[in-house]
């Protein structure tokens, strides 16, 4: 029986939901494998059993457990942040020759990367927000240049973060530069978008020996102002799948989603984020390490496909072992 290694944790603000995700994997993985958490923190690698975090190997992907040695066939990186879904642990894994199952380094860094990967999708002719792009907390522009930009109300995010985690909805002009220093508290650079006045959803697409599969639209209803953290992981939201809108549209959407997947060289589950704008798609961001707890978007979208979570898992793993 092959042993897999559920890499999660991280050095972000996401450390914790990374967890959460990684456990409702285990519970949820074919019965053919043993599922181990491995936990990276900036002290080490530690595999998780129960509640004891025993030292793991992370050059020779293995451990000890009641004096036997558990050694990692492949494995699974699902963190949340960095250093997971910038695709660090993924070229790591590469340099040392573990398989794993996720996206490449540089399609993870580049998704990652908000701005970079809406202008990369940009130049190949998809829908994405205006936007202005800031490298330097310490030069930043006037809020009056960029409400002539973009208007109001804007978007300000951290580039490089997920969760919501420094991301602000700016309504009043003075607000804005307040809302540019709380993005860089998360990220190294920042990107402030334009509003877009529409119906935000958002697919989830993988690869089975199938082909690509889109999985049912879910819209999204923040009971704030926007889809932040509170929303997201506190209830606050209304999260409808399938979507409220046409068939045409979410057949295009889908298909959008499926082509963005090909594009970026995309494995294992991703989930790619729209705002519908008059029939118009337009898209927010693509996750390469979507959520995957209890409360998050993809579980409930396999639900919806008439799948279990394990189904779709075995799925993904066939074709990552025909692909070996």
């Amino acid at each position: 029986m092959s042993n897999v290694a559920i890499i999660c944790g991280g050095f972000s603000s996401e450390f914790d939901i990374s967890v959460k995700s990684a456990i409702n994997i285990q519970s949820n993985f074919p019965d053919a494998y043993n599922v181990f958490l491995v936990l990276l923190k900036k002290e080490g690698w530690f595999a998780k059993i129960n509640e004891e975090e025993i030292p793991f190997d992370s050059k020779e992907m293995s451990f000890v457990l009641e004096n036997e040695v558990i050694k990692i066939d492949f494995s699974i990186v699902y963190i949340h942040g960095d250093p997971g879904e910038n695709g660090k642990v993924q070229a790591y894994l590469e340099m040392i020759d573990m398989p794993y199952v996720n996206s490449g380094p540089l399609a993870s860094q580049l998704s990652f990367d908000k701005w970079y990967c809406n202008q990369f999708l940009k130049g190949f002719g998809f829908n994405v927000a205006d936007s202005i792009y800031c490298t330097d907390a310490n030069d930043i522009p006037s809020n009056d240049a960029i409400v002539e930009r973009l208007g109001l109300p804007v978007f300000v995010k951290p580039c490089d973060s997920g969760s919501s985690y420094g991301i602000s909805k700016v309504s009043k002009k003075e607000d804005i530069n307040k809302a540019i220093k709380a993005a860089f508290k998360e990220g190294k650079t920042v990107i402030i978008e334009g509003f877009l006045d529409g119906t935000e959803v958002t697919c989830g697409v993988y690869r089975s020996k199938k082909g690509l599969i889109a999985l049912p639209l879910t819209e999204i209803v923040s009971e704030n102002d926007f889809f932040d953290f509170e929303a997201k992981y506190k209830g606050l939201s209304e999260e409808i799948t399938p979507a409220r809108i046409s068939d045409e549209l979410t057949k295009m959407v889908q298909k959008i989603a499926k082509d963005i997947y090909q594009l970026l060289s995309l494995r294992s589950i991703a989930r790619v984020d729209f705002m519908v704008v008059n029939g118009q798609v337009v898209i927010i961001e693509v996750n390469t390490t979507p959520g995957f707890s209890n409360e998050s978007i993809v579980p409930k979208m396999i639900e919806a496909s008439g799948r279990s979570i394990k189904e779709f898992w075995a799925e993904i793993v066939l074709l990552e072992t025909l692909r070996s």
